[in-house]
């Protein structure tokens, strides 16, 4: 690992911990964190009172994967906009209609937007 991607992963750490202050997740209004690889974008809801997840989505989800190429959505960003409609709908099924949106240090931007549009089209409220 050499020295410039060492300082960038800090950055993005330093950027996470500055956005964990002000955003925290409760039992009634949890918190949709995001996670971005260069590849993939996985999202998890979780109540930070109780210290646990309460369920999560990935674009490597077989429910997401097979999306590839429908609706002209073979790009990462399409994905990702399917995978925040699907996390929607399995809060919804859990009883979640609100969450606290994390970017987890993200710039919200691309798939990280992609993914909260496709969330709030799916019904979530943040």
């Amino acid at each position: 690992m050499s020295m410039k991607s060492k300082d960038r992963e800090a950055q993005l750490l330093r950027r996470h911990r500055r956005v964990r202050r002000k955003v925290a997740g409760t039992a009634a209004r949890p918190r949709l964190v995001v996670h971005r690889s260069l590849k993939n974008i996985q999202a998890h809801i979780a109540d930070d009172d109780a210290g646990r997840v309460l369920l999560g989505v990935s674009t490597l989800a077989p429910e997401v994967r097979e999306q590839k190429g429908k609706e002209g959505g073979g790009r990462k960003r399409d994905l990702c906009k399917v995978a925040g409609k699907l996390l929607a709908e399995k809060a919804k099924a859990a009883g979640i209609t609100q969450v606290v949106f994390d970017r987890g240090g993200y710039a919200y931007h691309g798939r990280v937007a992609a993914f909260a549009e496709g969330a709030r089209e799916g019904g979530l409220e943040f």
